[in-house]
């Protein structure tokens, strides 16, 4: 066996990295079923043996979500995401939230430091949405406009894997979940944590974002479902 053999990785491993290379780019989007096995076969030129392991792997991870009888579908663009998306599904959305204390916190000083006038301004347009959402009583535009919003502090933030551990979020702390927190008296266009984070980070006011953050995670923590038992 030469040298370079002998330093090949697995084919597996080469397949596993293929088929996540298709993820990460876009190729394959979340929520949308991949090539079917035969179709995969052919196009990596691999046995279905090869196949099914790079699959699990990726399963394993949570990038993949197998589903018997309907194909595979993506669930997450990277182990990362994947990893976290599984574990907070474990966790009270109580627990999850004091995680993003850390996370939105860290995220709105780094933005303050470091967000352009493109971005706070894509940042506006955003709680323009959320507003004329809530004013409609549309929620799943409230709640896509709102979490837009707070990834997009998240991205501005400048460190790509804050952003990337923020993301993983978007499908575990909104969605279904945060409708069924929509109770009466709840504030749906509370401005702290929103257009005053916006006027915080525009003003490059480091403190000013982190407390605004803080007081609509503090508002939020307040209408958390009962702690499981």
């Amino acid at each position: 066996m030469s040298s370079g053999q002998l330093g090949r990785p697995p084919l597996a491993d080469e397949v596993t990295a293929r088929l996540r290379q298709a993820i990460a780019s876009g190729e394959w989007p979340l929520q949308q079923r991949i090539p079917s096995e035969p179709e995969l076969v052919q196009r990596l030129g691999v046995s279905r043996g090869t196949l099914r392991e790079a699959i699990k792997a990726l399963a394993h991870a949570g990038m993949l979500e197998v589903r018997r009888g309907d194909g595979t579908y993506v669930r997450a663009t990277s182990e990362i995401s994947g990893t976290a998306r599984r574990a907070y599904r474990e966790y009270d959305d109580e627990d999850v939230l004091q995680v993003r204390f850390a996370l939105d916190t860290q995220a709105a000083r780094l933005a303050a430091q470091s967000a352009d006038d493109g971005a706070v301004a894509a940042m506006r347009e955003m709680l323009a949405r959320r507003r004329r959402a809530w004013d409609q009583q549309d929620l799943a535009e409230w709640i896509a406009a709102d979490w837009d919003f707070h990834e997009a502090v998240a991205a501005a933030s400048g460190n790509p894997l804050l952003h990337e551990l923020y993301s993983s979020f978007g499908d575990v702390f909104h969605g279904t979940k945060m409708a069924q927190r929509l109770r009466d008296g709840f504030d749906g266009c509370l401005r702290a944590g929103h257009e005053d984070l916006a006027d915080a980070i525009a003003a490059g006011d480091e403190d000013a974002a982190a407390a605004s953050v803080t007081a609509n995670l503090g508002y939020c923590l307040q209408w958390m479902p009962p702690r499981r038992k």
